[in-house]
């Protein structure tokens, strides 16, 4: 076998590599880094980045302790939610409704919630604004 056979030979293992890769690409019917709702959450986007923006205009932000109950202390009463949010499985995601009332201060207890790493999203109005504040707890 002379140096050109081999040349052609490899040349037809590498055609048949990149056309093996066209197909699995061509057949795979959803493209993962795309979601189906992109232009709805571009907007939201917005809109999350103007409730952070005001939360820092005002120093808003919120103190936050974790012992036996997650406790926060907002700097004006409010409404609003707080999401928990688990990395590693979804269901365990949590929604919590917060009104703080007089006291400001809100405590939320630990029992649904699973140890480990979660991302806590609240939201929140207070005096006819809007807030946002994002963080990354750790539960014991």
């Amino acid at each position: 076998m002379n140096w050109g056979t081999k040349l052609l030979i490899g040349m037809g293992l590498f055609m048949a590599f990149i056309i093996t890769l066209a197909v699995l690409m061509i057949k795979s019917g959803s493209d993962d880094l795309v979601d189906k709702d992109y232009y709805q959450k571009g907007i939201e986007y917005d809109k999350d980045y103007e409730r952070k923006s005001q939360m820092q205009k005002d120093q808003a932000e919120p103190e936050i302790s974790i012992g036996e109950s997650i406790r926060i202390i907002f700097k004006k009463p409010m409404t609003g939610t707080a999401r928990f949010l688990h990395p590693s499985d979804h269901k365990n995601d949590r929604i919590v409704s917060l009104n703080s009332g007089i006291t400001n201060e809100i405590v939320i207890p630990l029992t649904d919630l699973a140890a480990g790493h979660w991302k806590l999203i609240i939201e929140w109005k207070s005096d006819a604004k809007e807030y946002l504040y994002e963080k990354s707890i750790t539960i014991h």
